[in-house]
């Protein structure tokens, strides 16, 4: 037997085996090199055919070897998949100085944590006859480097639709294809940076992600106390440093509020007076159950408030498809600090959502999500009533989650005794601003992320873990 074997991309150097015949010594061979980690589990080798042309012995006895290694678990074997490294187990050392380990996992594994729909909910059939439609008439351009502010068609059809269900002003040449909000969010940290602001104020609890990426551009994030009418922008005034502020105004995100009418007015009355920028974060905006539409608070002012929305809720957050709706004068500053490198949204994707918007696919699509979640929303507010009826559920009018109010000093125990069942949950305490005082213990539940099969087993363990 050759004494090297570079068929993997690696040389592995099989030593043949003294006194063994060649099966047993490649058997013995292919055993080392997964037990050493030169052959990672799932590494797909070559076939019998070219393996035993590379060492020159008989294809059978490869054949023979490959079946004998399958049958001891070294190795799997599928129709049109090949042979490959099974996947093991690594044995686990002895270290009495090591932490203890978790407490094992048990159950089905099910995660409500928010901020992800139901991804199974995905229309696969009418994305695929928008993309096929989409890219049967386009040009060839299409397929270049394309217009960093975004295809022309996806501009057109997102500034008739934001109008329509939103309430949004959007002129086509006001708007900016960006990957989703934390994209959208990182361009107008930079471009608020160049022009001298040193605060962006944000709400009291919130996605660190997006207080990271304002820090990230040398911002300040002095935070606005937030009640049962939301974020208290009346206290903007007493900020002397923010020069913008980072709202939710339709669906509060983590509390579920929407922002009182008095206080967007406040709010916009604060950027007129000052010269500040109100960037609008339309959460969830889309679902809602139990109320009126609440319209964009870009719709206000135009000229001081920057409207981001996403595909990532409505559609999914693998499309990385995002948009901003910018006030004229800074078109320019934010296309400059997305630079002409900066196309993170491909084009033939830009085509197929202004297609799947166009064909009237979209709007059938948030309606029959919508029914879904509601349903979803009604039964956990039934199975909570039914099984912890001392537990109060809020900020279920819209959106995909629901808050659930704990005893004081519960939340920690909950989401630990969650975690032991294989149920992942997230505590309010997660999304507090490290300036906000600590005033509820309570479970921000998203009911949006489970597939339609796992959504009952996900509910029963939930109530199991509550008090």
């Amino acid at each position: 037997m050759t004494d090297s074997w570079a068929t993997f991309g690696a040389d592995l150097h099989l030593e043949p085996v003294g006194g063994t015949g060649l099966r047993s010594g490649l058997m013995e061979a292919l055993r080392e090199a997964v037990r050493t980690g030169r052959l990672a589990p799932g590494t797909r080798l070559p076939s019998s055919r070219a393996l035993a042309a590379d060492l020159g012995i008989a294809r059978n006895t490869v054949a023979d070897a490959y079946a004998e290694l399958v049958a001891e678990g070294w190795l799997t074997a599928r129709q049109g998949s090949g042979t490959r490294v099974a996947q093991r187990s690594a044995p686990r050392r002895a270290d009495p100085a090591a932490a203890p380990a978790r407490p094992p996992r048990t159950g089905a594994g099910y995660d409500l944590k928010p901020g992800t729909p139901d991804l199974s909910g995905f229309p696969r059939t009418a994305w695929l006859k928008a993309a096929r439609k989409a890219l049967t008439a386009a040009p060839d351009e299409v397929f270049g480097y394309g217009d960093p502010q975004g295809r022309a068609e996806l501009r057109t059809v997102l500034a008739e639709y934001l109008a329509r269900a939103r309430g949004v002003y959007a002129d086509p040449e006001r708007i900016v294809i960006c990957a989703g909000f934390a994209h959208g969010v990182a361009l107008l940290g930079r471009v608020l940076r160049r022009r001298k602001v040193r605060e962006v104020a944000v709400e009291s609890y919130g996605l660190d992600l997006h207080t990271d990426l304002l820090t990230d551009a040398g911002l300040r994030t002095p935070c606005l106390p937030l009640d049962e009418h939301g974020s208290r922008t009346g206290d903007l005034a007493g900020l002397r440093g923010a020069g913008a502020v980072l709202l939710t105004p339709a669906h509060q995100f983590p509390t579920g509020v929407p922002l009182h009418p008095d206080r967007r007015a406040a709010a916009v009355d604060w950027a007129r007076s000052t010269g500040g920028l109100i960037l609008e974060d339309d959460y969830d905006g889309e679902f809602r159950y139990d109320r009126q539409p609440v319209g964009a608070l870009q719709g206000l002012d135009p000229e001081r408030v920057v409207y981001l929305g996403t595909a990532s809720k409505s559609l999914a957050p693998g499309l990385r498809l995002g948009w901003m709706v910018l006030p004229r004068h800074l078109v320019g500053e934010v296309m400059a600090a997305k630079g002409m490198a900066d196309r993170v949204s491909g084009s033939p994707d830009q085509l197929t959502l202004a297609e799947f918007i166009a064909s009237g696919a979209y709007d059938r699509h948030v309606r029959s999500m919508r029914l879904r979640y509601r349903r979803r929303r009604d039964q956990l507010v039934e199975a909570l009533a039914e099984r912890a009826p001392g537990v109060e559920v809020t900020g279920i009018a819209a959106g995909l989650h629901a808050v659930l109010e704990l005893p004081a000093g519960a939340e920690r125990s909950v989401i630990q005794a969650a975690a032991f069942q294989g149920l992942a949950l997230e505590g309010l305490s997660r999304y507090r601003h490290p300036d906000a005082p600590a005033t509820r213990d309570a479970l921000v539940i998203g009911y949006g992320s489970p597939s339609e099969s796992a959504w009952a087993g996900a509910l029963d363990a939930l109530c199991r873990v509550l008090p």
